[in-house]
């Protein structure tokens, strides 16, 4: 039988009704005893690591958690992380980077509605969970939710109150869970083979500016003077405005002579950037050598950066840790 270890951080799912609104009261053992019905195929033991709203999660957290994982690796085959479902795509996708190449299952979970109400979406989401990362086939960062299994770095939140809150981005399911049964799409847990590693460093220095038309340039050159590095949400494929003023053109050259990275992404969900497409991009793209997000989402862009801006300040650096895939974050690296 499986050995879990099932990690509380709060969230809806461990909410209790307040005077001021829900709050994150219930314990991580009250949460297991919502599933007695997991027994039967695992043993869960539980950790209380925070207890508090995922609008407050920042990414010292991400290395509190991990740091508990790499305490306990050794000793359970598989991990559940009860999570908050507004940043919960965040966790998924920092914890794909922090934690490497496990053949052990990390899965993150939470609810739409507390699971102390009757009609709940929290014992399904949990139970599925505990199942997921009690299966054999399982391994690598993953987020449960709905009877879907996604990969860390392709999760994203994309209705505020429907049970099927969370959707894949630019890639498909690893596996879906129905009546009781793990059915594996993906099934590449063989490919495997380099060892498990851990990372305890984030910069968290990273901005992230989503172009509206007719936003200053200013706004760019302001950020400068405050982060390492700029995540630009463009439109469409991507570009960025032509104003006569060329004071974007300007902009982008401060960041860049200083040695700060800048990434373009685009503001559409699915299918990602292509920024040689229009002149907009492709001229800017070859004289500043911007980084590209490609199919990322803007979860896994933002995390990746932080992880790899607390690995290194080399550009060349940056730009090979940017461009390798990790739990299948990217796909679109011939482009570069």
């Amino acid at each position: 039988m499986k050995q879990i270890l099932m990690i509380a951080t709060g969230g809806t799912i461990a909410s209790k009704s307040s005077a001021a609104g829900l709050k994150p009261l219930i314990t991580s053992d009250e949460l297991l005893s919502y599933v007695p019905d997991a027994r039967q195929f695992c043993h869960a033991d539980t950790l209380q690591l925070l207890n508090i709203d995922s609008t407050n999660m920042q990414p010292f957290h991400w290395l509190k958690i991990a740091a508990a994982i790499e305490e306990n690796y050794e000793t359970y085959d598989g991990f559940v992380i009860c999570h908050g479902t507004d940043t919960m795509a965040y966790t998924a996708a920092a914890l794909s980077y922090l934690i490497q190449n496990s053949r052990k299952p990390i899965v993150i979970t939470g609810a739409q509605k507390p699971i102390d109400l009757e009609i709940t979406d929290a014992k399904t989401n949990l139970m599925d969970s505990l199942r997921f990362a009690s299966h054999e086939q399982a391994y690598g960062v993953t987020l449960v939710f709905d009877g879907k299994v996604i990969a860390g770095t392709r999760a994203k939140k994309e209705r505020t109150k429907s049970y099927n809150a969370f959707s894949s981005i630019n890639f498909p399911y690893i596996a879906t869970i129905q009546d009781q049964h793990v059915i594996f799409y993906l099934d590449d847990k063989k490919l495997l083979t380099k060892p498990v590693h851990f990372y305890n460093k984030l910069n968290d220095r990273v901005a992230l500016l989503k172009l509206i038309p007719s936003m200053e340039a200013g706004v760019l050159t302001y950020l400068a003077g405050s982060y390492d590095a700029l995540i630009l949400e463009a439109f469409g494929v991507g570009g960025l405005p032509s104003y006569e003023s060329g004071d974007f053109h300007k902009a982008i050259d401060l960041w860049t002579s200083a040695g700060k990275t800048v990434v373009m992404a685009t503001q559409v969900t699915n299918e990602g950037s292509n920024m040689s497409v229009y002149e907009v991009g492709k001229t800017i793209k070859q004289e500043f050598d911007l980084l590209e997000a490609y199919d990322m989402t803007l979860e896994a862009t933002v995390t990746k950066l932080m992880w790899i801006l607390g690995q290194t300040s080399d550009p060349r650096e940056i730009r090979n840790l940017f461009y390798q895939t990790i739990n299948r974050d990217i796909l679109y690296t011939a482009k570069w």
